[in-house]
This record gives C-alpha cells, sequence and structure tokens, in this order.
C-alpha cells in the first residue's frame, strides 16, 4: 500500500510539473488549496499522532513537540542558507547573467534548490510508509496531505529550475528525478519496521516541515501575484477537506 500510494505521488508530481507548463494565472488557486490541505494535516493527525505513539516528555516539553518545531527550525535554517548565498551571488555575478559560461552558476542554483526538493521527496516517501506503520487512519491522511504536496513540488522544481536559466529538458529530468523520489522513500520503509516511540519523533518533525513548508513557501507565492479572497478560500477549504478526510477515517 505505501508504495501504491507513493506511486500516486510520482503521477502527481508529474502533473505538477506540466501544469506548471501550461496553468498561466490561476496556478495561486491550487496552492492555496495544498497549503489548507498540509495545515491540516499537521494539526489534525500529524502532531495528534506523534503525540500519542511518543508520549515522553523532556524537562516538561513532549519529546514529539520538540522534534516539530527542530523539524520546522530545520527547513527554515537550510532555506536561509540557501537565500545568503543566492544573495552573495547576485551581489557578485547579478551583472554578467546574460552571456556566456558566467551564467553557469546561476543555473547551478536552480539546480541545487530542484535537487533539494528531490530529496525531500525521498523524505515524503518514507513518510508515507512510517504513518501506515502507525495505522492505516495516519497512512491515508499523511498520504492525501503529501500526495498534493507532491503536486506543488513538481511544479516548484519545474519552475525554479527554468526560473535560474535551465533548459526545458533539464527541467523535465528533475522533475523526473522528483517523481521516482517518493517511490523510493516509501519502498525503503517496507524493509524495517520502526519502533513506535522513534516512529512518533519522526511524525513530529515530518509535521514541522510541512507547516515550514505550507506557510513559508507555498501560502506566499500563492499570494504574492493575487492576494484574492479566492486563494484564501481555496486555504480554507483544504483544511476543511482534511478535517473531513479525518473525521470519515476514524468513524
Amino acid at each position: 500500500m505505501p508504495v501504491l500510494i507513493a506511486a500516486c505521488a510520482f503521477a502527481m508530481t508529474l502533473v505538477g510539473g506540466f501544469v506548471a507548463q501550461h496553468i498561466g494565472d490561476r496556478r495561486h488557486l491550487v496552492l492555496g488549496l495544498a497549503a489548507g490541505l498540509m495545515l491540516g494535516v499537521v494539526g489534525f493527525d500529524l502532531l495528534p499522532e506523534a503525540l500519542e505513539t511518543q508520549p515522553r516528555h523532556v524537562f516538561g516539553v513532549p519529546a514529539a513537540l520538540l522534534m516539530f518545531v527542530a523539524g520546522f527550525l530545520a527547513l527554515h535554517i537550510v532555506e536561509r542558507a540557501v537565500a545568503i548565498h543566492r544573495a552573495h551571488e547576485g551581489e557578485y555575478a547579478s551583472h554578467t547573467h546574460g552571456h556566456g559560461h558566467a551564467h553557469d552558476p546561476v543555473k547551478g542554483l536552480g539546480v541545487a534548490a530542484a535537487a533539494a526538493l528531490v530529496g525531500h521527496s525521498v523524505m515524503d516517501g518514507f513518510a508515507i510508509g512510517a504513518a501506515f506503520q502507525a495505522g492505516n487512519t495516519v497512512g491515508i491522511v499523511v498520504a492525501i496531505a503529501v500526495v498534493s504536496h507532491d503536486f506543488a513540488d513538481g511544479f516548484n522544481t519545474y519552475t525554479i529550475t527554468r526560473l535560474y536559466g535551465n533548459g526545458r529538458r533539464r527541467a523535465q529530468v528533475l522533475l523526473g528525478a522528483d517523481a521516482l523520489a517518493p517511490v523510493v522513500g516509501a519502498a525503503v520503509t517496507l524493509a524495517f519496521t520502526i519502533p513506535s516511540g522513534v516512529l512518533g519523533l519522526y511524525l513530529g518533525f515530518f509535521a514541522g516541515f510541512l507547516l515550514y513548508l505550507a506557510t513559508s513557501d507555498i501560502l506566499p507565492e500563492a499570494h504574492s501575484p493575487h492576494p484574492s479572497k479566492t486563494t484564501l478560500v481555496c486555504t480554507v477549504a483544504g483544511v476543511a477537506i482534511m478535517w473531513l478526510v479525518i473525521g470519515l477515517a476514524d468513524s
């Protein structure tokens, strides 16, 4: 089951990349919905399951919540480091972007950013497998969130690669790698059973990752070109859909 759902993530990633080439001016609505789905799975399922699976406290704070904050901060630190590096590149190379091999470092940034998304997609697949080890309900809702998120991943992998001056073929190769990544991650979890305490810590850490992606990347990107009420409605709808899914799965 985890690998089959990861195959859905594979397909959704490719769809995201295809849409990135053709969607035009409506991507903010899709990204708003994806962010809402991710917020819903973090608040309604991942964190409650992490706290139940790993009840240990560390200096008065649940260990799962410590990992939740650690996951959020880990991605924030990595992203800030990339942003600082990109800013310094701009200081020294912005005037040479238009000609010759001086454009290559900028292309490299696009490839590096896309490669980071590929690595993250491996963790997405691992999260699906880990969630199914915690239970079918958790597995299903995490799968919905990951599949929804992988649409945005595919969209962003193609967009970022092209944004930094890389050709269409290179963007498509990275998109293919991003699509295969969750299948690989899910397959890895078939080889062993994760101890429940470790699983709770991982679910908390992954929840922090998802929250950061939803609030710091996807939502700002959704609202930056079109600060519209429709985008906000899509985000709220995503949260409501996830609440409904979890309620039906538990009933």
